[in-house]
């Protein structure tokens, strides 16, 4: 008996999205794609504004916890974990008074996993921290389709 299934393909990212502010963010800040991460995550999200200012920085996205106003910061790394992205999280977080922290990333390096961990097993329950893989997929000859893993 034959069945007729297709094969996944993972796509780069940077095909789809070039520009990290530009096309990502600018994508992943609309409402759908927001709930998306959201439902992921485990927090509704609302945008507050895109390239919000912390200084003379700007995190990628500025948003807060619907019911609850509890400020949220997401960080967009569309490569592998790195130290400068780290402690632009923390930065960001800081500046704007975050509760819920969000660092979206292609990969997550194994150390950047643990230390994400350690924060949330060493900080109270008033605070969130969260680690984001996204990857894109298609089907046969399908768009390009989201998916998520913490």
């Amino acid at each position: 008996m034959g069945y007729d299934l297709d094969h996944l393909k993972k796509v780069e990212l940077r095909k789809v999205w070039p520009h990290e502010a530009l096309d990502f963010t600018k994508w992943l800040s609309s409402p759908a794609n927001l709930n998306m991460l959201g439902e992921a995550v485990g927090v509704e999200l609302e945008l507050i504004e895109t390239e919000s200012s912390v200084g003379s920085f700007n995190v990628d996205i500025y948003a807060q916890e619907a019911g609850t106003g509890r400020k949220v910061i997401i960080e967009n790394q569309l490569e592998e974990t790195n130290h400068d992205h780290l402690g632009k999280v923390f930065t960001y977080a800081a500046g704007k008074g975050a509760q819920v922290i969000i660092w979206v990333v292609a990969h997550a390096r194994d150390e950047h996993r643990q230390a994400i961990e350690w924060l949330n097993e060493h900080s109270d329950n008033d605070f969130g921290f969260f680690l984001v893989e996204i990857e894109l997929w298609t089907i046969g000859d399908s768009k390009p389709a989201p998916a998520s893993t913490l």
